[in-house]
């Protein structure tokens, strides 16, 4: 039935977007041009006053005929210093963020969930480049690429973004991420951040000021931190520069350059048992114990020679618990994207936009492993007569990620009449190299140095390359003086996919050559149907419908795993986006609401499969059909006049249940997502008692989710408990009867207050296995003195 729906639907909706783009549709607007009366005016930009509320029109979306949500430049300011991109989002309905620390940098602790959807299947963009996969192997996580003082805004709609917008990851959330433009006087700021795990983080950027049409910026931050739990630490260099020209037309070019330069260690996940028996501290240790030296004779190769003689009865380092040593577990990426954005009128009524990037990613990363799993693979690769050498003990697992990405934007707006006619199209090349293989050690011992001509074992060594195109059109129809905007627009999605050389063990040991594998993932037409209407000069009510189209989630973990039994080309994942609103703008109050129903077809999720040529479990994503979602988010401002515009609250509240269509793998129809709380909360108190001091305190509650699909089934290690964690800030600066310097502040932050001792992150599982979560941090606490000349 739904299906029938959908096609149907796309029928129509293509007819009438193909109608109205010829211009057939005017007759049916509104031909007066006389002012609006005060009950016919569209919705104007009131705002609640205050340092740190977000600017109204972009907080609730005016004029938007989806749930359009953002966190401005004022809440930006706020934030503790050196805090992730990704966490950002935590404060805006809809959005369940999980992210390892109080400033979320920890790469391979992420986690987002909204409404059906998890963080792969999230569109991101940037001063308008797409941001590809989040996968922190190969990927373009959006944290790498942003530091939130040079940040205006970060718009997200949690349903359905504009078909403008490019993505090919995106079932209908897109989040973009806007930067501010260089400031028309010359000066600059500078900032130094001092906390909890020896955190430093110093900040500088610098402005030229308006020289005629030239103006630019540099800002280079540098952070260094302790792991909060266990040994290791963090450490970011991270530059952005902006140059740009304004012509006398209104035309503009646009020079961005970002540079992201990280090296962190690594941290456990851990089981409930584990976390009950030893608590959140557990972690990585800083040195290699004495109990793990052990003999192991007539079993270690010692000198590397293949032969096992008196010489190799040498004591060696062991595996389980011995192989956590902090320095055998490191993640290094090094990454730069350029992008050139230009703007012009071509006449009156006819505008060109277009964006061009180029981004070269590398790194690597680290993990051990031990001499009993290194040395039946060394068997097999031996066997099959390849160039490998007996295991030495704890072997160096090095894992090589890097590529280049490029591609352009552009798109042309024609306004004729009561439309708005837009037309465009994305074109990129994503070309991802991936290497993964096992080293010696000198002694065998985590603390060895690599010996880099001995190789225990290979696993990986593949190029794939993601070719992608989209096109839309979009007409925007002004209509009942225009208090009415309709908007109709059509997508397309095609991508041609491949992956050329040694996906994994199989092709190593069984055919010993590399194989080229491509596909190819193309869309129909995906439309997209919104209209906003203005009640008032206040309120606006808004509903929407979109189909959306993505690559299957994990597309190379997917073809680089080798096996012989029958996988066909997983189906594209699919969904159906429904939005209903409204919202209110005045000068004590805004806020939105919407309900949602949204419909997920070809669902993947990752389980394990054993190979049966190389018996090795490996990763193979598991199609578990249909998902259903649906809810309601609301989110708002208020500031009561009886506190003369000292005191103002903010509000955002969740729910979503979201639901198996179809069982998989034993998990039955009918259970919750994963990860998916049904209950999500934030809201904070924010005071303004003089123009020198502001003070919030804020909360955030995650409702209880399962780490699995299995709900009533799962077990109780499975189960996640809902919780509340506070934090709050202190900003002192700005003018003052004290004397002080205005052009400085003085922040102090802290974040879990009442210092909640939880399990918030899970790496989720569709089996009837424990999942492995990772801890809530312990209260955190910093302080930033910044200075602006």
């Amino acid at each position: 039935m739904l299906q029938t729906i959908r096609k149907t639907m796309k029928s129509q909706i293509s007819v009438l977007a193909l109608i109205s783009a010829a211009g057939m549709l005017p007759a049916l607007a509104q031909a007066s041009d006389a002012p609006a009366t005060d009950d016919q005016a569209v919705m104007e930009a009131v705002v609640v006053e205050g340092r740190r509320v977000s600017q109204t029109d972009l907080a609730i979306g005016v004029g938007e005929a989806t749930n359009t949500v953002a966190v401005t430049r004022e809440e930006l300011l706020s934030a503790p210093g050196g805090i992730s991109g990704l966490k950002m989002l935590e404060t805006l309905p809809g959005f369940n963020v999980q992210t390892d620390g109080a400033l979320g940098l920890y790469e391979f602790g992420n986690s987002v969930t909204v409404r059906a959807f998890n963080l792969q299947q999230i569109g991101f963009v940037l001063d308008g480049v797409p941001m590809g996969r989040s996968d922190a192997f190969g990927g373009s996580p959006i944290f790498r690429y942003v530091d939130n003082e040079n940040l205006g805004s970060v718009v997200a709609s949690p349903g359905a973004g504009d078909v403008s917008l490019p993505s090919y990851a995106s079932l209908g959330p897109i989040v973009s991420y806007h930067s501010i433009l260089p400031s028309d006087k010359m000066g600059g700021m500078a900032a130094i951040t001092i906390g909890d795990d020896n955190l430093q983080r110093t900040f500088l950027k610098l402005e030229t000021g308006r020289i005629g049409g030239f103006s630019a910026y540099l800002s280079r931050s540098k952070t260094d931190s302790d792991l909060w739990r266990g040994a290791g630490s963090i450490d970011r260099e991270h530059l952005e520069g902006k140059l740009r020209y304004d012509f006398q037309n209104d035309a503009f070019l646009q020079l961005g350059y970002v540079s992201n330069d990280f090296f962190d260690y690594d941290s456990p996940s851990m089981s409930r048992t584990l976390y009950e028996a030893q608590g959140r501290e557990y972690g990585y240790i800083g040195y290699i114990p004495d109990s793990c030296i052990s003999p192991r004779p007539g079993v270690y190769d010692f000198n590397g020679d293949n032969v096992i003689n008196a010489s190799d009865f040498t004591p060696v380092f062991t595996q389980g618990s011995c192989m956590d040593y902090y320095e055998d577990r490191i993640n290094i990426r090094d990454d730069v994207l350029y992008s050139l954005n230009g703007g012009m009128a071509l006449t009156d009524n006819i505008s060109l936009t277009a964006t061009a990037y180029y981004e070269d990613k590398d790194g690597y990363g680290v993990s051990p492993d031990s001499y009993s799993n290194t040395l039946g693979i060394y068997n097999r690769q031996r066997a099959a007569g390849l160039d490998v050498v007996h295991p030495r003990g704890v072997q160096y697992g090095l894992s090589g990620v890097g590529g280049i990405r490029k591609g352009i934007v552009a798109g042309l707006s024609w306004e004729i009449g009561k439309h708005t006619l837009e037309v465009g199209g994305w074109t990129e090349s994503d070309d991802y190299h991936r290497t993964q293989l096992r080293l010696n050690k000198t002694g065998g011992t985590a603390d060895g140095d690599v010996i880099w001509d001995e190789v225990a074992y290979y696993r990986r060594d593949y190029d794939s390359l993601r070719e992608t195109r989209q096109y839309y059109i979009k007409d925007t129809i002004r209509l009942l003086d225009e208090k009415l905007a309709l908007e109709l627009g059509l997508k397309m999605l095609d991508i041609d996919y491949s992956l050329n050389g040694f996906r994994d063990y199989y092709d190593y040991e069984v055919t010993g050559t590399p194989v080229l594998i491509s596909a190819n993932y193309k869309s129909d037409p995906l439309p997209m149907i919104g209209a906003v209407y203005s009640l008032n000069a206040t309120d606006q009510i808004f509903a929407s419908y979109s189909q959306n189209y993505a690559l299957p989630r994990g597309t190379d973990d997917i073809f680089s795993t080798a096996v012989t039994f029958d996988a066909p080309k997983p189906a594209a994942e699919e969904a159906d986006n429904f939005e209903l609103g409204f919202r209110t703008n005045r000068p004590t109050f805004n806020g939105a609401v919407s309900v949602f129903y949204t419909s997920f077809e070809n669902r993947l999720v990752a389980g394990n499969v054993q190979n049966p040529e190389t018996f090795e479990n490996e990763t193979f994503y598991i199609n578990a059909g249909g998902t259903t979602a649906y809810g309601v988010e609301l989110s708002g401002v208020w500031q009561p006049e009886i506190f003369d515009n000292k005191l103002y609250g903010d509000v955002n509240l969740t729910y979503n249940h979201a639901e198996l269509d179809d069982g998989f793998a034993g998990n039955p129809a009918g259970s919750l997502l994963a990860d998916s709380p049904e209950w999500l909360f934030t809201g904070g108190v924010t005071w303004e008692p003089t123009e020198w001091l502001v003070a919030n305190v804020s909360t955030k509650y995650t409702g209880e989710r399962y780490a699995d699909f299995r709900e009533a089934a799962s077990s109780a290690g499975n189960k996640m408990e809902s919780y509340f964690i506070w934090s709050g800030y202190v900003d002192l600066g700005g003018p003052n009867n004290f004397g002080l310097p205005e052009n400085v502040s003085l922040r102090f932050n802290i974040d879990n207050i009442f210092d909640e001792d939880t399990l918030a992150f899970t790496f989720t599982t569709t089996g009837s296995g424990a999942a492995t979560f990772r801890p809530l941090n312990p209260r955190t606490a910093q302080v930033t003195l910044t200075a602006r000349f």
